[in-house]
């Protein structure tokens, strides 16, 4: 799940990146063709990116052991236990918004569907024309779509010379893809600027295209006449739709000069800068002042006798604190959770002082699975600690962490709060977690 959501993020990320690139450095020029081929390029590559995963080699600075979530013992445990993380929250937020987007993308293709059906069709030149009074002027994949059609009339044939651009230019094959980056990236506005890019640079292609033949003058005062609300279908492209304003302004720019196609090579470094963020990983190896030890290297900064008291678990093999997959327990966390909820019990001794507080315990999973090396990194008293210690001490067999695909000896780290009920009376309760901290070392770390 959290993959997921990190996917998402750096794919929506890449985006925004091609969406601010496009409007900051590539709109104002009338470079369709080129226009188009750079939105729809970096759009694919927004989603293949953040799938890639290469390791040149670089070796990262770790610093603590994996942590895993904090453990409340206590009055709120059957809460706690009964709720959804903010993970899980945000993950079903997200499924339903890409539920509602692809119902929304069905109803609109059968809709489409069913009008073509009711439609008269023709041929016309190398085009197919669909005829039907609810239509508004429009292409839609290989159609043309028309309320009437009368060939000889001169704004007929100009309006059929814009759509037949779009159908000639596959331009509905555009939006389609379009349509199924909004179902995944729905939460992104910026996906919605993107549509809204495209569209524009298939209406000024298309305006080109009859501008070749007929006088800016009097397309332009066509598309005057023809303003009106409503973008039809999805993967419509329609005659009137909107930005009739710019595409005036557009046909009427002189052509860019040629010099200013250098514009276009910087789409090279911003694609490498995604590719390096999202696409290379580093690994970790070494450390400079924490419990972390991922090679020979850093031996001789911390001493022969550190890390064999630090650094080696029971079976001689060194211990890493960071792995590229991190231990799991037999049934994942929620079974991980339950086991806790179901075995550790508060201290007597500690709720008869009043005493609250976060327990933090320190333990390394080996490369058979089995939890080892089990101690206090940070002690509450009265016999929380021991308590915690027990119950990791009884727990099952965890699915080892793997380092370059093969198992490694991995350190975890578990808060586990121990928080009294209503039952003591508050001036009684001692929180040690508002003590000044007192770490007791663990005498394998």
């Amino acid at each position: 799940m959290n993959a997921i959501l990190i996917y998402l993020l750096q794919a929506s990320t890449c985006v925004a990146i091609t969406v601010l690139f496009y409007r900051l450095v590539l709109s104002e020029l009338t470079f369709f063709t080129l226009n188009r081929v750079i939105l729809l390029s970096m759009l694919m590559l927004s989603f293949i990116i953040p799938m890639l995963s290469f390791d040149f080699g670089v070796r990262a600075i770790s610093t603590a052991e994996f942590e895993l979530p904090e453990f409340l013992v206590g009055s709120e445990v059957a809460e706690q236990s009964a709720t959804y993380s903010w993970q899980e929250i945000l993950f079903f937020t997200y499924l339903a918004g890409v539920l509602v987007m692809t119902i929304h993308l069905i109803l609109g293709f059968f809709t489409s569907q069913r009008l073509l059906g009711k439609s008269r069709l023709m041929r016309y030149q190398e085009f197919w024309i669909a005829v039907h009074p609810k239509f508004i002027p429009a292409s839609f994949f290989s159609y043309i779509l028309l309320p009437d059609f009368d060939p000889s009339r001169s704004e007929q044939k100009q309006i059929v010379l814009h759509e037949s651009v779009h159908v000639r230019l596959k331009h509905s094959w555009d939006l389609l893809l379009i349509q199924f980056a909004k179902i995944v990236f729905w939460f992104n506005p910026l996906i919605y600027q993107f549509e809204k890019s495209l569209r524009e640079v298939h209406e000024f292609q298309a305006d080109q295209g009859v501008t070749s033949t007929y006088s800016k003058k009097e397309y332009s005062g066509l598309l005057l006449q023809m303003i009106k609300g409503g973008q039809g279908w999805h993967f419509m492209n329609n005659f009137n739709q909107f930005q009739t304003k710019k595409r005036i302004i557009m046909m009427s720019k002189p052509q860019s000069q040629k010099s200013e196609m250098r514009r276009f090579l910087l789409a090279i470094p911003i694609m490498a800068a995604m590719f390096a963020v999202f696409s290379c990983e580093l690994t970790a190896e070494e450390e400079v002042d924490g419990p972390t030890m991922m090679g020979d290297s850093t031996e001789a900064k911390i001493g022969p006798a550190d890390i064999a008291a630090r650094k080696v678990a029971k079976d001689g093999e060194m211990i890493f604190d960071v792995v590229e997959n991190q231990p799991q327990p037999e049934g994942g966390m929620e079974a991980w959770n339950a086991y806790l909820s179901n075995n550790l019990i508060y201290p007597a001794e500690a709720k008869n002082l009043g005493i609250e507080g976060t327990v933090i315990v320190v333990f390394v999973v080996n490369t058979d699975g089995s939890l080892s090396d089990i101690d206090i990194l940070r002690g509450i008293g009265g016999g929380a600690d021991e308590e915690a210690v027990r119950v990791i001490e009884n727990a099952k067999d965890w699915i080892p962490g793997k380092q370059d695909g093969t198992p490694v000896n991995t350190r975890m780290r578990l808060p586990i709060r121990f928080k009294l009920g209503g039952d003591v009376a508050q001036k009684d309760i001692k929180s040690v977690d508002e003590f000044p901290e007192t770490i007791q070392f663990p005498s394998s770390i």
